[in-house]
């Protein structure tokens, strides 16, 4: 066995292109590099702008927030002081139906079910009640409150006059205060005065104090109360707010100039731009990390890149090199991949056949069937060590016989994707051993006709002087009877059948003769129906055993020579009769004919004992011979006409007689009219 030198795995690539690679790598590697810095610069000024922009991002958040719950607490006290105007509005109807006597007294009590949260809540209204138009300027009519009001200040009196005449001239409500007390300090109290209009005269106004701090606590939720501070201030005692902590809400009522001071008393927490600043913090971390990563990586893969480049260019070179034709085809019958040499071979370039699916264009139109159903077969099990010959067609239109071999294409998980074909031009094989057999056969057919014809000749020299003695007996017998020496009834059937059958012998040696020294035949347009039945008729005879036999009920037309044909057909019945008696049951011969693929099959079997498969290969040479006393050139000469007009001549066992079954096969002519169409 020898050993291959093995070649180093440092040396194993070093190519020109490798180098050129390896030279570039550098430059590519600072290219790179650069590349990173600048996304890293391009990071810490990402990191920056975010601080800026979270920060800014907090304090609008913040301002926003006061600003938006600032209106929300100055909406909502708004909304439950509208509420309290109109349930005093539903309480001065109640009370100008009373004082006209209409009306249930209790009807104010069933306020207190649909009132709103103000009229409700305890220590909200400190004093409410009833004052009509003509008492307007009386301070002592009015509720319980309003004249310890009216009289604690000069300037409680003017605001509450004021009060009245405003929602009097106004047609609305109008609020008085803060109330003083007589010392001039403020109170949490303020007065409102609802107007109602009966019948467009004014009516009164319904008096109602409310306690501010009392009213500000029922409004104000007891969740916005554990983060901020509420205080009720006016524009006298107004404080400095901070405005990083606080902020004011005006209370808008009108005759009045009061606020409320929210402040914090518990920082909100930003908590969702930091987590957000924390995970952006992590992301950056994590690509600088990964940029180093990528460095390492594309610095290996470029690597792998160069040598990946020198194989492929070291690959494509023996590809273009082989003259066998490659092919890759997945397992839905699409090609792949094809190189040079199978473009060469069909005629096609890659683009005309990468793609392209079954049918493919080099299949000869003639044998898509058989081509496909190779292909499903290798799609199944692939080829065997043998491979697979088929034919392809080239773009031009000539045929190319050639050999493929396949073998699996898998992916690098070992997952099977399709077959890779190799593509071997044996045209020029097959054309020689096709001239090999032609030549083969020829001697084999210039060996076969020279012992027909020394055997012919024989038969001809021997047999001529018998034919013309039994010719001219025949004559004399028939002169005889014309005499009337003979008696003609009985005589003359027996000698016109003698005269017949001599005429017919001594044309078929003739005609054997002529054929064996390679004379040309006579073929002739023959309807074989009518001939077998011409010929078989001939074998009615009480000694012989009569055939059987079963043709078309249509003409069958082959080119033959009528008198050679009629030899063959004599030898192959006679020599099933004389072999039918010698089978285990009743002695038979059958003759028939058929059609099949544009071919005259004509059968004469009997039951005889048969062929052995031994025998069957010899049966048909010169001088071989299964009878006592045959010379065994019966079937050779049988054989020599089937070939002679392109015919084939074959032995088996019939397999309902049971003995040997002779079959020739004859093209058929082609038809001169529709009438000749079987």
């Amino acid at each position: 066995m020898t050993q291959s030198t093995a070649i180093p795995a440092d040396l194993s690539f070093d190519f020109a292109l490798l180098q050129q690679s390896a030279a570039r790598t550098g430059s590519r590697n600072r290219r790179a590099l650069w590349w990173l810095l600048g996304l890293l610069a391009l990071l810490l000024a990402s990191v920056a702008t975010l601080l800026l922009y979270l920060n800014n991002f907090e304090a609008e958040e913040a301002t926003r927030r006061r600003a938006a719950e600032a209106q929300w607490l100055e909406q909502s006290v708004q909304f439950h002081f509208r509420r309290l105007e109109d349930d005093l509005l539903v309480l001065s109807r109640q009370a100008v139906q009373m004082s006209a006597g209409v009306g249930d007294p209790s009807a104010g009590r069933a306020l207190d079910l649909k009132a709103g949260l103000l009229w409700r809540e305890p220590g909200v209204i400190l004093s409410s009640g009833w004052i009509g138009a003509g008492q307007l300027n009386d301070p002592r009519v009015g509720p319980e409150r309003w004249p310890m009001d009216w009289d604690a200040h000069p300037d409680n009196a003017v605001a509450l006059a004021l009060m009245q005449s405003t929602s009097q001239g106004l047609r609305r409500a109008a609020y008085a205060g803060l109330m003083l007390h007589a010392d001039g300090s403020a109170t949490d109290v303020v007065w409102l005065a609802v107007p109602f209009f009966d019948r467009g005269q004014f009516a009164g106004n319904y008096l109602v104090a409310v306690s501010l701090k009392h009213a500000l606590t029922a409004v104000v939720p007891g969740w916005f109360k554990q983060d901020h501070r509420v205080q009720l201030l006016t524009d006298e005692s107004s404080t400095e707010a901070d405005q990083d902590s606080a902020y004011r809400a005006g209370l808008d009522l009108p005759g009045t100039d009061l606020f409320v001071q929210v402040a914090l008393t518990q920082a909100q927490p930003t908590t969702v731009p930091r987590i957000f600043f924390l995970v952006a913090l992590l992301f950056l971390s994590g690509m600088l990390v990964s940029l180093y990563a990528l460095r390492r990586d594309i610095i290996k893969r470029q690597q792998v890149q160069s040598l990946l480049q020198a194989q492929v260019a070291l690959r494509t070179a023996m590809e273009n090199s082989v003259t066998i034709g490659l092919r890759a085809w997945d397992l839905g019958g699409n090609i792949l991949y094809v190189n040079d040499a199978f473009c060469r071979l069909v005629g096609y370039s890659a683009a005309e056949l990468i793609g392209h699916t079954f049918p493919f264009p080099y299949w000869p139109a003639e044998q898509i069937d058989a081509l496909q159903r190779v292909h499903d077969d290798i799609l199944a099990q692939g080829t065997s060590g043998e491979g697979v010959e088929v034919q392809f067609q080239h773009a031009d239109g000539h045929l190319i016989d050639v050999l493929i071999h396949e073998a699996p294409l898998n992916t690098a998980a070992g997952e099977q994707i399709g077959w890779m074909s190799s593509v071997l031009d044996i045209s020029e094989r097959k054309r020689a051993q096709r001239m090999a057999a032609q030549q083969q056969e020829k001697l084999e057919a210039s060996g076969r006709l020279v012992a027909v014809g020394e055997v012919a000749s024989t038969l001809a020299h021997e047999l001529n002087q018998p034919l013309g003695a039994l010719s001219s007996f025949a004559n004399g017998l028939l002169n005889r009877l014309n005499d009337g020496n003979i008696d003609l009834a009985e005589l003359l059937p027996v000698v016109a059948r003698m005269a017949r059958l001599a005429e017919r012998a001594g044309g078929i040696i003739q005609r054997v003769n002529a054929f064996a020294r390679k004379r040309e035949l006579s073929p002739q347009r023959l309807d074989m129906v009518a001939f077998l039945q011409r010929v078989l008729v001939l074998f009615d005879d009480d000694s012989a055993i009569v055939p059987a036999w079963a043709l078309p009920d249509h003409p069958v037309w082959v080119d033959a020579d009528e008198l050679l044909f009629e030899h063959l057909v004599n030898n192959l019945v006679a020599n099933a009769q004389d072999w039918a008696p010698h089978g285990g049951q009743r002695a038979q011969v059958w003759v028939g004919l058929r059609l099949d693929q544009g071919m005259a099959v004509l059968s004469v079997a009997d039951t005889g004992p048969g062929v052995s498969e031994e025998a069957q290969a010899t049966i048909f040479n010169a001088f071989v011979s299964r009878k006592e006393g045959g010379m065994g050139m019966g079937l050779a000469i049988c054989r020599s006409i089937v070939e002679a007009h392109h015919g084939s001549i074959e032995v088996s066992r019939d397999p309902l007689l049971g003995g040997a079954r002779f079959t020739v096969k004859l093209p058929l002519a082609k038809p001169r009219s529709r009438k000749e169409l079987p």
